[in-house]
This record gives C-alpha cells, sequence and structure tokens, in this order.
C-alpha cells in the first residue's frame, strides 16, 4: 500500500470519526438533519435496491447524453479549428452561447420534448457539448502551423489530416474539455432528475427531502459523491490512456 493511499485512509477514518463524534456521542448537531454515520450506513444497506435501480436510470442519461456531446463537439471542432474563415465566424455564437448556464434549458426542455429522458438527455447534451468543443477548437489552433503546412506539403487527404494529425495533436485540450463537460453533466443530470423525474439519484435526494427524512438525504449524497468519484477515476485512467505518447 502506497504512502498515498494510506494517508487518504487515515483522512478518511479521521472524518468518520469527527462525524460520530459530533452526531452520535456528544450530540453537537441536530440528530435529524445531521444523522450519525452508522444511521447513514444502515440506510445504504437498507435502501441498496432502490441506489441500484437509481444509479442505472441516472447512468443510461448521462451515457447518452454526454455520448451525443462527444460524436457531435470533437469532429466539429476538428473541422472549425482547422478552418479559419469558418473559426473567426462562429466565434461570437461560441462566446455567446458557450457561457449560458446550461440549467436554463431545463424547463424549456421538459416543456418542449415528449418525455422526462429526451429532456434530461438535451440538457445534458448542451452542457457537455460546449467545453469540449471550445477546447477542441483551441486544440487545434494551439498546433504547430509548421506540422500542419509539412502534412499539407506531403499531400495528406483531408480525412488523414483531421484523423492523424489534428485529432492527437489537439487531444490534451479534448481530454480537458471532456473531464469539464463529464462534471457538468453530471451536475445537469442530477438537477434535471430533481425537477421532473420519478427515478434517478437527484430524484432519491428531493424526493426524500420533500419528506425532511434528512438521513436518508444525506445518504442519497454519499452515494452521488461516490459515482462521481468512480467517473472521475475511470475517465483519468482513460485519458492516461490517450496519452500515453506523451510519457517519457
Amino acid at each position: 500500500m502506497s504512502q498515498t493511499t494510506r494517508d487518504r485512509l487515515l483522512l478518511l477514518v479521521f472524518s468518520l470519526l469527527v462525524w460520530q463524534l459530533a452526531t452520535g456521542w456528544l450530540v453537537l448537531l441536530d440528530a435529524n438533519l445531521f444523522p450519525p454515520p452508522l444511521k447513514v450506513l444502515s440506510l445504504l444497506m437498507e435502501d441498496r435496491a432502490v441506489f441500484v435501480k437509481s444509479l442505472f436510470s441516472s447512468l443510461n442519461l448521462l451515457f447518452f447524453g454526454y455520448s451525443l456531446a462527444v460524436i457531435t463537439a470533437i469532429p466539429l471542432g476538428l473541422v472549425i479549428g482547422a478552418n479559419r474563415r469558418i473559426r473567426l465566424a462562429i466565434e461570437p455564437a461560441t462566446n455567446i452561447l458557450g457561457p449560458i448556464p446550461p440549467i436554463v434549458y431545463i424547463p424549456y426542455a421538459i416543456a418542449l420534448l415528449p418525455t422526462f429522458t429526451m429532456s434530461s438527455i438535451f440538457v445534458i447534451f448542451i452542457g457537455a457539448f460546449w467545453p469540449l468543443l471550445i477546447n477542441t477548437i483551441s486544440g487545434v489552433e494551439s498546433l504547430e502551423k509548421g506540422l500542419i503546412d509539412s502534412a499539407k506539403s506531403l499531400g495528406v487527404s483531408r480525412k488523414s489530416m483531421l484523423i492523424r494529425i489534428l485529432l492527437p495533436g489537439a487531444m490534451p485540450h479534448i481530454i480537458s474539455g471532456g473531464a469539464i463537460s463529464l462534471v457538468l453533466a453530471f451536475i445537469l443530470l442530477t438537477a434535471a432528475e430533481m425537477i421532473g423525474a420519478t427515478s434517478g439519484l437527484g430524484w432519491y435526494v428531493k424526493y426524500f427531502s420533500d419528506f425532511a427524512d434528512y438521513p436518508r438525504v444525506v445518504a442519497g449524497i454519499i452515494v452521488i459523491g461516490a459515482v462521481v468519484l468512480v467517473l472521475m477515476t475511470c475517465y483519468r485512467r482513460l485519458s492516461a490512456y490517450l496519452l500515453r505518447w506523451k510519457k517519457t
């Protein structure tokens, strides 16, 4: 076991002890709002079937919304980044639409689209799309002009230029934008589920908060945090694999 792993375990144990001390032993906090860890653990076990169902529901929406953003934003960003004329023409649109908080689209998506699933996927797609698009364009712009000119002089086709030169060269920026997009997509997913869902992790937290069942709210928050941790860990490993050529 590495030193970093031991330090993290010690921090976790210390945090649990402080939590138990403040809520279970000394009762410094309101037990209804701040349940002790053993109570939360028992609820995690008791509601495990609901959590599994909610997890699959949430990940289903996240997968389709995020995947749609990836397969549209990255190719579009490569094309825009490679064409200065298109890039300059579209720059005002990215500056205006990119910073708009995607959460403002939730009421319109729910009102205009026929199902909650489609509404959620659309909002997740919008939230994940812009960071990926902007970072892909920036990645292409950051490439050395001489490299692109050399490829053109060798007669490299447009398809090969995009796939074999621009995509690998822009990959560090794409990976960075993808991490931002993934976190934002999960935030939007949870927010959407709190508004109109009948299942999902966000729905679980909102449903029990309406009944002031804060021990279950805390349990839901812990599950959401654990899911985000696992997703980001997997993403970092995927990123390391995709950027393995950068290692010396």
